[in-house]
């Protein structure tokens, strides 16, 4: 209201006038509304109050309680009066600030109230009750203080009172939890001030929003009674010049006809127009087209049907730029503009654009916006603007959903094609197309039933044509052909489209071509019963094969016999040649094995290498020999591979069928125990399954558990056998060797469980106990003075694991043993396989001071380019040598070769298997190192080694 004083021009002294009267009717309205808004606050505190009166009623409080509760009821009944006289008073005596100031001093009261019955009645170590009083009251402090946020002085007469004290008695006061309650309420103190604020401010608004509508309501009556008072000045005048129009009407006499005429006419014009625009907005209303009119001087904009497409109030829109710009769809406002400066720099005489508009409920709607310029200015810039808008969104939907259909459409990986009631084709997609081998151009607008590519559709027409008509839809298999005679299986669906009339107008069909699915389906069928790789029966057709069999056996008594097959070394083709080449391998080997046994039932593939061959009704046991020879013959023979020359063997097992009551997992398991056992005997061999082999077999098999379960209860022990210095006499070495103290067998020999622990690979953890147990023993006898050098036996499964470098290291910083004073002995036999790989190895372990040992020397491929290669220390002769010293020349022969050997080498010579004073003097004659044997002592344990460094020649 002030601005539009001050912009009509209106004088400072009015404009305070206006000021004061306003802040004189805010003031009245916030006094009247505080007391319309404290009865329900007071009626709450008055609840509140006889609930805390209740919590805390007790005898010890009956008189304090009660004297709160009648000063309480006393305020409430004086407020209530108090509402009651303000109510009743008239509106000249409402604005006398004395009820004002009443409500004020009734709020502190009220306030302090509350703050006496949080000091003075709740009790101090019954927190259950705190939280309840402290609770209500804080409650009706709340709802007190929203209520008189109208007026800051009536908030702050209230909550000061109320919340303060109790604030500073509970900081002032420490036991309990009163410093808490201290905290939370001035936590409460600072939020209510906060939303007081808040809510002052928000009523304030709302009051000057009020007033200066009643203001602008008020000058609008002004200006209405002050035009009255024109119209009656002008009435006086009209009376006054109509004695002069008396004195004309003579000389007007015939222009009245002609006034009278035109008269007529626009009346009739007016009615005219108003039949025009009544047809215009019933028009616009038919078409939910909303009128625009758009001064772009003073960006003011006139809209109809604006709720319809914005669900926009009229009167919030009145600027273009400030209300309708910031609700178009940021992509869409560049061609806006751009259409409409097209349109501004004369280049169109009327435009349309479709963009996006933010509706109020949070969606956007599509709009099209027609327009044209109708007003210019003297410069020829634009002036004014009238247009329509439509919401166009459906529209654009449904153009959506048919873009999509036709991606679908296109898209669909079946056949779609769309006829009318006669199947004249009406539109068909590429599917179709590519599964006929018709083109668009040779199908549409034929009848699809003529066509060659449905003459099994044509004769089950009438069928088809009955269906549609009852159920409205048919779906089948047929056989037809494609464009060049190509036939094929095909799946058809056709489903009926009815008009309103229910009559079928258009029918719709889904053409499948089923030739892969049915390929599939036969490749399936085939991949259940044989091996992709080699095309031989897979381990399910085998076994119902065998099954089969056994059926025969039980109802006309043949003999079965199962022979399985296991390819010797093909682990290693198959890391040497690569998996391609091992895939050929197995498919000519499969060849081999199904051309070699022509007789055989069946030839199966059940894994990797692994294949059986079924016997149905061979003679005798001479004709299955002959047969598995005749099959190792041909598998053996050379063939090129990857250009190299391969020959590969194999160990078949065979087991029998002796009765057709024997289980059949018991078959196959006895052809494997035999083909185990071939295996174990060096390959390239054949074995029957026999009771002895499943004994020998159970043996290993319960051996091998007992090894296992032996590493785990540590039933394992270290024994060493001393080893004697030749050049001083002195027991200065010993050989680390693992036993086995079984709690039940006693001493099982090492003979039994070293090779089992090399072929299930319990050797590697085997070597670490070794390992472990005799770095530890050494260093004990290192710290008692003995330097002893234990040697350790290492295995080639533990070389190839590539972690035995990590792992000395690993014991030998645990143990603190010098690297000096371990030995780890290799087999000579064993440094040929992965001889590089051993020798890097070996220079690992050179490198951390540890002494390397050549054990058994002699009795392998004895290379001396490999020898010169290997960073070793030691060479040990075989007691095979040492035990035929005096035996013969060759051995002794032998014996001085490798001892002046390794002294031109640099190595030292070590004698195992010394039994004799003979065999002890030869080699000290010609300058063996160190020796072992019986003769000098048998492996002992830790303490009986000790007891002979005490006494050698105990």
């Amino acid at each position: 209201m002030t601005q539009d004083c001050t912009a009509s021009g209106a004088s400072p002294q009015t404009i305070r006038n206006v000021r004061r009267q306003f802040a004189t009717q805010l003031s009245i309205e916030r006094t009247r509304l505080l007391y319309q808004g404290s009865l329900l606050p007071t009626l709450f505190m008055l609840l509140n109050g006889l609930l805390c009166a209740w919590l805390l009623w007790s005898p010890a409080r009956y008189l304090l309680v009660g004297v709160w509760l009648i000063w309480l009821l006393a305020l409430v009944a004086l407020r209530v009066i108090q509402v009651a006289a303000f109510d009743a008073a008239t509106p000249a005596r409402q604005a006398k600030p004395t009820w004002q100031r009443m409500f004020l001093l009734g709020s502190a009261f009220s306030g302090l109230t509350l703050a006496c019955a949080a000091i003075v009645l709740v009790p101090v170590d019954n927190f259950v009750q705190q939280a309840w009083v402290f609770g209500l009251l804080g409650a009706a402090v709340l709802s007190a203080s929203v209520a008189y946020a109208v007026s800051l002085p009536a908030f702050l007469s209230f909550a000061l009172p109320c919340l303060l004290p109790p604030i500073l008695f509970l900081f002032y006061y420490q036991a309990g939890l009163q410093r808490g309650w201290g905290w939370l309420g001035l936590i409460l103190l600072a939020a209510l001030m906060v939303v007081a604020w808040q809510v002052n401010r928000l009523i304030e608004r709302g009051l000057l929003r009020r007033f200066q509508n009643q203001a602008l309501i008020e000058q609008l009556q002004e200006a209405q009674r002050h035009g009255e008072h024109l119209n009656q000045v002008l009435l006086s005048e009209v009376e006054q010049r109509r004695c002069a129009e008396d004195q004309l009407r003579q000389a007007q006499a015939g222009l009245e006809q002609q006034v009278a005429q035109r008269s007529h006419e626009l009346d009739l014009a007016n009615h005219a127009l108003g039949t025009s625009e009544q047809r215009l907005a019933l028009a616009l209303d038919a078409s939910e087209l909303g009128l625009w009119d758009w001064n772009l001087e003073s960006d003011e904009v006139h809209h109809t049907q604006l709720h319809a497409l914005f669900g926009l109030d009229p009167r919030q829109v009145r600027s273009v730029r400030a209300d309708l710009k910031p609700r178009l769809h940021p992509d869409d406002l560049p061609l806006l503009r751009r259409t409409l400066v097209e349109h501004l720099k004369g280049r169109s005489e009327d435009y349309c654009v479709e963009y996006r508009v933010r509706h109020t409920q949070g969606h956007w709607c599509w709009i099209e916006d027609r327009g044209r310029a109708v007003e210019h200015g003297p410069d020829g810039k634009v002036l004014r603007m009238l247009g329509t808008r439509r919401d166009i969104t459906a529209r654009k939907e449904q153009e959506e959903q048919q873009r999509l259909a036709a991606t679908v459409f296109e898209a669909a990986s079946e056949g779609i094609a769309i006829l009318d009631a006669d199947f004249q084709l009406l539109a068909v997609n590429q599917a179709f197309c590519d599964i006929t081998g018709y083109c668009r151009g040779e199908l549409i607008q034929r009848n699809a039933l003529d066509l060659p590519c449905s003459r099994d559709a044509r004769r089950h027409s009438q069928a088809i044509g009955q269906a549609l008509e009852q159920q409205g839809r048919w779906q089948g298999e047929l056989v037809e052909a494609r464009s060049n005679g190509e036939l094929y299986p095909q799946w058809l669906q056709l489903n009926g489209v009815r008009d309103v009339r229910g009559n079928i107008s258009n029918i719709v069909g889904f053409y499948t071509d089923l030739s892969a699915r049915r390929e599939s389906e036969e490749r399936l069928r085939y991949l259940a019963h044989y091996d992709d790789l080699t095309g031989l029966a897979n381990r399910a057709l085998f076994r119902l094969r065998l099954h089969e069999a056994v059926q025969r056996v039980r109802l006309n008594g043949r003999s079965l016999a199962l022979l399985h097959i296991d390819l010797d070394r093909f682990k290693l083709l198959n890391e040497s040649l690569g998996h391609e080449w091992a895939d050929t391998l197995l498919k000519r080997m499969a060849q081999r094995i199904a051309n070699a046994v022509p007789e055989a039932d069946t030839v199966a593939r059940l894994s990797g290498d692994e294949f059986v061959v079924l016997f149905d009704g061979y003679s005798n046991l001479s004709s299955l020999v002959r047969v598995t020879t005749r099959l190792l013959d041909k598998l053996r023979v050379p063939q090129r591979l990857g250009g190299h020359e391969v020959v590969v063997s194999a160990s078949v097992g065979i087991s029998l069928l002796p009765d057709a009551t024997f289980d059949v997992n018991a078959l196959l398991s006895q052809a494997d125990m035999a083909k185990q056992h071939a295996k174990h005997l060096g390959g390239d061999n054949f074995q029957f399954y026999t009771e002895s082999l499943r004994a020998s077999t159970l043996e290993r098999l319960q051996l091998e558990n007992q090894l296992r379960k032996a590493l785990d209860e540590r039933q394992l022990l270290v024994y060493y056998q001393p080893k004697l210095c030749l050049r001083s006499g002195r027991l200065h070495a010993a050989e680390a060797l693992v036993r086995w103290q079984h709690p039940e067998w006693g001493m099982v020999p090492p003979g039994e469980f070293i090779g089992l622990a090399e072929e299930t690979g319990l050797i590697a953890p085997m070597g670490e106990f070794v390992l472990r147990q005799a770095c530890w023993q050494a260093c004990e006898w290192q710290r008692q003075g003995l330097a002893i050098r234990v040697s350790v036996n290492l295995s080639v499964y533990q070389l190839r694991q590539g972690k035995i470098v990590s792992l000395v290291r690993q014991v030998l910083d645990e143990s603190g043993l010098a690297p000096h004073l371990l030995e780890l002995e290799l087999t000579e036999s064993q440094l040929l396989d992965s001889v590089e790989h051993i020798i890097a190895t070996f220079r690992q372990l050179h490198e951390l001071g540890v002494k390397l040992a050549i054990d058994d020397f002699g009795t392998g491929y004895s290379s001396l380019s490999y020898l010169k290669r290997f960073p070793v220390d030691y060479v040990k002769i075989d007691q095979a040598f040492i035990r035929g010293l005096h035996e013969g020349r060759q051995d002794a022969a032998i014996t001085r070769a490798i001892i002046a050997m390794a002294k031109s080498l640099e190595l030292k010579v070590v004698a195992e298997g010394v039994e004799t004073r003979e065999q002890l003097a030869f080699l000290r004659e010609h300058g063996c190192d160190e020796a072992q044997g019986y003769l000098i002592s048998k492996p002992v344990d830790a303490r009986r080694f000790e007891a002979l460094l005490a006494n050698p020649g105990a």
